[in-house]
């Protein structure tokens, strides 16, 4: 179930220092985001996103640039979130996630009790950070919401999601159907 707390405004390093109890906890401009551990349909997306974007990556040098949640990413001071799957810039890649300032993807699988927070709260932040690409899975639906930094409606993809690393790097192209295949039944994902 997606929490929040309307009335009290909470700071990055509160929220980052909050004891590890199975949650994500999240902050966007003082609104706290909390979301339960994922459950096994949503990780069977997660990885195989995660394989897609590896086997791409790899051959063009950049399998160093990607990682697999939770990832801790920074913007500003406002803003600490946790995002399934990124793919940073070669050099901002250090030994600590601060150091990751400009990301090229962000990949969000949506699960019931995220769908407020990695839609549209979440969306905004990435937004503002000047994420390049931003996806959002979305299981029960069947698609991928694309959005970049200055798009105010998403680009919904049902067939093949179509993405570069850079714009020289050939395309990764991927069956968006095959994403969402054969996904176990849950009452939350």
């Amino acid at each position: 179930m997606y929490a929040t707390s309307p009335t009290r405004r909470w700071t990055v390093e509160e929220v980052y220092n909050l004891p590890a109890d199975g949650n994500r906890y999240e902050v966007v401009h003082g609104e706290l985001l909390v979301t339960p551990s994922p459950m096994p349909p949503h990780q069977r997306v997660v990885t195989r996103l995660a394989h897609a974007l590896g086997t791409y990556l790899e051959p063009l040098g950049l399998f160093d640039t990607f990682y697999s949640g939770p990832v801790d990413f920074f913007h500003e001071t406002e803003v600490y979130v946790q995002p399934d799957l990124v793919v940073a810039v070669p050099g901002e890649v250090g030994s600590d996630w601060r150091t990751m300032r400009h990301l090229r993807l962000v990949v969000e699988v949506l699960s019931p009790s995220s769908a407020r927070g990695d839609g549209l709260v979440k969306r905004k932040a990435y937004q503002e950070a000047g994420v390049e690409t931003y996806w959002i899975a979305d299981p029960d639906h069947k698609v991928v919401e694309v959005w970049h930094p200055g798009d105010e409606l998403a680009e919904i993809v049902a067939d093949t999601l179509v993405w570069r690393v850079t714009p020289d790097a050939p395309e990764l192209r991927m069956a968006v159907p095959g994403l969402f295949a054969n996904l176990p039944g849950s009452p939350r994902t």
